[in-house]
């Protein structure tokens, strides 16, 4: 239904080789997002958004600018020019409750060897820093201590002064902790104060692998394949896009409990996590799904493998686990991913998304475009409840008796 809305739409790849568990009905009855919005200012690929505040996002990508914009109308409202090169992180860095001035910025880092801090109100430079040696491929604040992060060859931390700090060992927090991936298939859970790793898992990769008739494996295994692009968590699950599949980890079980292999036809770039355990991926493919996040009963009395992706095949059971061990490992309630809707407006890759609870979802390109998808039910009783006002005031509107 989507692809008719839009015209020309992208056909997706490998159609015919596609499993059911990836297709859907073209009614798409429990997806919402049957509206949407193209918005055009950027001459080149817009690979990041970050959301201001509840109506206000930003895009930015290798063209170099910075673009406001209203999410519930799709109004470009400021733009901000200062890098040469292209951008390769943004964030925002949101004022304390204590502070006096309570603006929004936006800190932008470049391959021009830069970071700009912008007053996201004024599109006003802030400040500039060209102290790095090295181009700044990611950005993070960490709000409850009141510092951001810049990271390239060289990681470091400053404070809101826009200080960098030599020593953080004066910096401390309780309960805090993150997560990281990389492209060799590692997820490690770390302790932010002494560094140590809470939970670690690791695809053990055999370029041999002893085939099964009950997995899909592929004669010839890519690097990309086993590679973390992105993830997400909350305070039970990791939601990890890897290669072109979804994977859920769950922190107190230590397993993964859920995963599509093949989520997508290509590898997934972003992830997120939404209300009523609902998923958002996004794919080089050009595609944009949602995924409902159920739970089902483990019928097989198997003992589970270990590793972060046994599901490819790769990983090994563990022989020497107590039959204790096995007994919860059956019993325990697993999950499945159920693709609920199929979002097709992109002719390009879909770098990554927004999600507005009341406005709706954001996503980017490498087609040069921003499409703003609108909850057609919403906004179609919005249309009339401006209707109905309108001949209010115009007195036009008469009640029966």
């Amino acid at each position: 239904m989507l692809r008719w809305l839009i015209g020309g739409g992208r056909e997706p790849q490998g159609l015919a080789e596609k499993s059911p568990l990836q297709t859907i009905g073209e009614e798409q009855t429990q997806n919402p997002y049957t509206e949407l919005l193209v918005l055009k200012a950027h001459h080149d690929i817009v690979r990041f958004l970050v959301q201001l505040d509840d109506y206000r996002f930003a895009s930015a990508g290798d063209d170099g600018i910075v673009v406001v914009w209203n999410a519930q109308t799709g109004e470009k409202l400021l733009e901000l020019n200062g890098h040469t090169q292209k951008i390769t992180a943004i964030i925002t860095f949101s004022s304390l409750g204590s502070c006096e001035e309570k603006n929004q910025l936006i800190l932008t880092a470049s391959a021009d060897r830069t970071v700009i801090v912008w007053d996201g109100d004024t599109a006003r430079q802030v400040q500039r820093i060209s102290c790095f040696q090295s181009t700044v491929k990611c950005l993070t604040v960490l709000q409850r201590l009141d510092v951001w992060l810049s990271g390239g060859n060289d990681l470091c931390v400053w404070n809101r002064k826009l200080d960098l700090l030599c020593k953080t060992s004066h910096l401390s927090d309780t309960d805090l902790s993150f997560v990281t991936g990389s492209h060799i298939g590692e997820l490690i859970i770390w302790d932010a104060l002494d560094w140590t790793m809470q939970a670690y898992e690791r695809n053990f990769w055999d370029p041999s692998p002893q085939l099964d008739t009950q997995q899909e494996i592929k004669l010839c295994q890519k690097s990309n394949d086993i590679s973390i692009h992105h993830f997400t968590c909350d305070e039970e699950n990791v939601f990890a896009a890897v290669g072109r599949g979804l994977y859920v980890y769950n922190l107190q079980m230590k397993r993964v409990i859920a995963c599509q292999k093949t989520a997508h036809d290509s590898n997934v770039l972003h992830i997120a996590k939404l209300p009523n355990r609902q998923l958002i991926s996004c794919s080089e493919d050009g595609s944009v799904r949602i995924w409902e996040l159920r739970e089902k009963q483990q019928l097989a009395a198997e003992p589970v493998p270990t590793g972060f992706f046994n599901m490819w095949g790769f990983g090994r059971v563990n022989k020497q686990a107590s039959q204790p061990v096995k007994k919860q490992q059956e019993n325990a309630t697993s999950c499945s991913l159920e693709l609920i809707g199929d979002l097709i407006g992109h002719s390009s890759s879909v770098e990554m998304f927004l999600y507005f609870e009341d406005h709706g979802l954001v996503t980017c390109s490498a087609d040069h475009l921003i499409i703003l998808w609108k909850n057609g039910e919403r906004e179609s009783g919005l249309r009339s409840l401006r209707l109905f006002q309108k001949l209010e005031e115009n007195g036009d509107l008469y009640l029966a008796v």
